[in-house]
């Protein structure tokens, strides 16, 4: 057999396991979308029944009436994006600055930056608390807010061995046509960390938009609510409404879903960090 032909086979054989390992992450999914459209009845059926009969669409009317569900997908999508844009701003600063930049007690700086990432939160979580509690943001959601604008040491980390792999002739030449630091960043290095940076957004919004202790936490008023956290109320008051909890729950999938749809060829290319080619 060539070359050729053996590198086709190995090609089919990755793309069936692939496949085949695809099922194990689509299937919870799948079963959470058909329980939502299921009668109560049906739901507990064994053999199970994949396809539900009637579909009930209620569900879904019933469950966002139900909760002020508009309202906490409003508070939700405020906060990630924000928080989103907070990391967007300041983690590829400080990630450039560390990576490019000579400084005194960068080294030191760079290090303690990795320490705080061995920290559990649920070091911090009380100490964080207290601290919000004096600074009077307690039921408001800047405590999952501002604190994304002064860095996050993960993505900081991740952004900073992207930056590493750009060359610094780029600087150079731009320092010798008169740049300034700031400008090369803005106009050269961060144009060129664009798919890590998406890739960093992705996570983010991610993490923000199914944060379930940060809003429990933080947010005490129900106007405030997120939808992460008006599920947890959902479940408590109509717990046995279970075909109304899923059709919330798959309503709160959808737009991570689509955004990762739209987005996935950035995303993987941003998170191999592979650099400049060529």
């Amino acid at each position: 057999m060539n070359p050729l032909a053996i590198k086709k086979v190995n090609r089919t054989l990755a793309h069936v396991c692939l496949i085949m390992a695809s099922f194990f992450f689509i299937i919870p999914f799948i079963w959470l979308v058909s329980t939502s459209l299921k009668p109560l009845t049906q739901i507990f059926t064994f053999p199970p029944e994949w396809i539900p009969r009637p579909f009930m669409w209620s569900n879904y009317a019933r469950a966002v009436d139900y909760i002020p569900f508009w309202t906490y997908l409003k508070n939700t999508a405020i906060i990630t994006i924000v928080s989103t844009i907070g990391v967007v701003i300041s983690c590829p600063l400080v990630a450039y600055s560390f990576a490019k930049l000579e400084w005194r007690g960068r080294g030191a700086m760079f290090f303690a930056t990795l320490a705080v990432m061995m920290i559990p939160g649920q070091v911090t979580m009380i100490p964080l608390f207290l601290l919000f509690t004096k600074l009077g943001w307690v039921g408001t959601s800047l405590p999952l807010i501002v604190p994304q604008f002064f860095g996050v040491p993960f993505y900081i980390f991740l952004l900073r061995q992207f930056f590493l792999g750009l060359p610094d002739a780029l600087r150079e030449a731009a320092r010798i046509d008169g740049a300034s630091e700031f400008r090369i960043y803005l106009q050269i290095m961060f144009p060129l960390a664009k798919s890590a940076v998406l890739a960093v957004a992705l996570f983010q919004f991610m993490g923000s938009w199914t944060d379930f202790i940060g809003p429990l936490l933080y947010l005490t008023n129900e106007p405030t609510y997120t939808v992460s956290l008006g599920l947890q109320q959902f479940q408590s008051q109509k717990g046995t409404e279970w075909g109304q909890l899923m059709a919330v729950s798959t309503l709160m999938t959808l737009p991570v879903i689509v955004l990762f749809f739209f987005l996935q060829k950035t995303f993987i290319s941003g998170i191999t960090f592979s650099g400049i080619k060529g």
